[in-house]
């Protein structure tokens, strides 16, 4: 903002709502995502008067969460979502804690009761504060109209530095009076006493750990979702193709370093590859950048990388020696650090041991060899894995591809490689079911003429199902790739394993006519069962880039994900595909 435009604001006489909206204005926001009632009416109407804001009128404030939510992690700026008190405000509760288990930088914009009755239990009224303060980076009420600015210019500053996460503004309904107005300042710049996160890593640290990677005969980087939220790709891939070490990633890092990429091992972890879980349990040094050491990665504690010194590069020091204990730490954003480690290798004589290192991805090859995601390619039903190839061979690699929780959203992880950052949304911490269609509808908004799909399970998808609404009113392209196995495929997968295939409640029975509901909505639908009929629907569906395309694929039932790691086993026992022979197994 210029200082024009500072001293044109200065003699602003705005309302609470008022200063809400050009707040938004100012902070460069562009869609906010809501659904009105009694609380935020004040702030609707002043909303209405302005144009320069984009509002998204969703179904469900969870939607508008998960919107605000795929919007953030698919542009890096923060996403914005506007609920009423009460029940709105619960609503949205799912789809804050999915933020904040991601690290994803929102600002939750509630309505409140007036305050003369709070703490009444007056009409629609609940402690939003209290209710969210588990699940948000922070939260604020805010009880007077004068510190209104200043507190949003504090949730934007909180939400987006450091260590991203939502931030809850909850709003009485008499601080947006239109009837009371005050000169509207908003504040250039936010100093907070008690919160000054690293700017940059501690340089005696950082060569320590290059030290340690030079020396090391069995290197394994391990990257996680905060190199995608600290813009750190690029140097990411600088490091790791100057020292040529094997490099994997979480679920949430995926697409931070190229997966199609000879030195990507693929993910990790319970549903990792066999070539990198077994790269983890052997790796003599190991250095996790932007990783929180999730369970789903680690295995059980006791046997996790028992050879290693373990270097950790984490913008937030609360997650440092959290769960695993780290021999080199470093506070700071992943990108200084990475940039600042490359300075550090430019000097004479800072090179790997070449032997050392020529022997270990001898023995890496030999892992993946074994090719441990294969599955049966001459079945007459679609494999799910099929189904995901075959959505990568038609867009090329170059979708945006949000996904809910299951069986479908490892499947992607496996077997849709993705060469850069921010194209792959899903929900990692949490799981939460139901974010994919909305979480598409914000990465279609944030971009509108690139390709969008969802990847979901017909349990999944009937959680925010409304969206499709949502979706007719903005048209938006979105494709929807359902893989439809009629069971809750991961909970089905479960009971196979550890309950003696009682499927207790995992089969989804009355399923509705996909293709009838879509086309209920005023969108295109589409059903294919058969193996060599997907390809060409996939290709008409994408072909229709100005509709919305809700594919039904019929796949296989019993299809499992594999590698698994079952509960309190490490790294190194695995279970693997009943395709691979037991000589294979030796």
């Amino acid at each position: 903002m210029d200082n024009g435009s500072k001293a044109e604001h200065s003699s602003m006489q705005l309302s609470g709502a008022e200063i809400i909206i050009q707040a938004l204005i100012d902070e460069g926001i562009e869609y906010v995502f809501g659904y009105p009632g009694g609380a935020v009416l004040h702030i609707y109407d002043a909303l209405f008067k302005r144009d320069e804001v984009k509002h998204i009128l969703v179904r469900h404030e969870q939607g508008a969460t998960h919107a605000a939510d795929g919007y953030a992690r698919a542009t890096g700026e923060v996403g914005v979502c506007l609920v009423t008190s009460g029940p709105g405000a619960t609503n949205a509760v799912t789809g804050i804690a999915t933020a904040h288990m991601d690290s994803i930088p929102m600002v939750v914009l509630t309505g409140q009761v007036p305050t003369p009755v709070i703490g009444s239990d007056a009409f629609q009224e609940v402690d939003t504060v209290g209710i969210t303060r588990p699940c948000v980076k922070h939260n604020f009420l805010v009880k007077r109209v004068e510190d209104l600015a200043a507190t949003i210019k504090k949730a934007f500053f909180i939400a987006k530095s450091g260590r991203p996460g939502p931030v809850v503004v909850d709003i009485p309904k008499d601080v947006t009076d239109p009837s009371i107005r005050i000169p509207y300042r908003y504040p250039a710049e936010i100093a907070l006493r008690s919160y000054n996160p690293a700017q940059r890593g501690h340089q005696g640290q950082i060569k320590k750990a290059v030290e340690k990677l030079l020396g090391a005969k069995r290197p394994v980087l391990y990257t996680g979702g905060g190199v995608v939220l600290g813009d750190g790709a690029a140097a990411l891939t600088r490091l790791v193709r100057r020292l040529g070490y094997p490099i994997t990633s979480t679920l949430m890092g995926l697409g931070a370093y190229p997966m199609t990429d000879k030195q990507f091992l693929g993910m990790l972890g319970m549903h990792g590859t066999y070539e990198a879980n077994m790269a983890m349990h052997e790796t003599d040094c190991l250095i996790a950048i932007g990783a929180r050491f999730d369970d789903r990665v680690t295995g059980k504690i006791e046997h996790f990388c028992p050879h290693a010194e373990i270097i950790h590069v984490d913008v937030d020091p609360s997650c440092i020696s959290k769960t695993v204990k780290v021999h080199v730490p470093i506070v700071g954003p992943v990108r200084s650090v990475l940039e600042d480690m490359l300075a550090v290798l430019e000097d004479p004589g800072t090179q790997p041991d070449r032997d050392a290192l020529a022997a270990w991805w001898q023995q890496i090859d030999r892992w993946r060899s074994m090719d441990c995601l294969r599955y049966e390619r001459t079945s007459q039903v679609i494999k799910p894995q099929f189904a995901v190839e075959t959505l990568y061979k038609v867009t090329g690699g170059e979708l945006f591809l949000t996904s809910d929780v299951g069986q479908h959203q490892m499947f992607a992880a496996q077997f849709y490689p993705f060469d850069k950052p921010r194209r792959w949304i899903n929900s990692g911490g949490l799981g939460t079911m139901g974010f994919g269609l909305p979480a598409a509808m914000g990465v279609q908004l944030a971009f509108p003429d690139a390709p969008v799909a969802c990847i979901s399970g017909e349990a999944s998808i009937l959680m925010c199902i409304q969206e499709m609404a949502t979706c007719k009113q903005y048209e938006l392209p979105v494709k929807v790739i359902l893989l439809n196995n009629g069971y809750m495929g991961m909970v089905r997968q479960w009971q196979e394993f550890f309950y003696e295939s009682r499927y207790a409640h995992s089969y989804v029975d009355a399923l509705p006519d996909f293709v009838r509901l879509a086309e209920s909505f005023g969108h295109v639908g589409m059903r294919v069962d058969k193996p060599d009929e997907l390809e060409a629907a996939m290709r008409e569906a994408f072909g229709m880039k100005d509709r919305f395309v809700f594919l039904d694929v019929i796949v296989d039932p019993t299809e499992n994900v594999y590698p698994m790691i079952c509960a309190g086993k490490g790294h190194h026992e695995m279970e693997l595909p009943p395709t691979m022979s037991e000589r294979e197994l030796a």
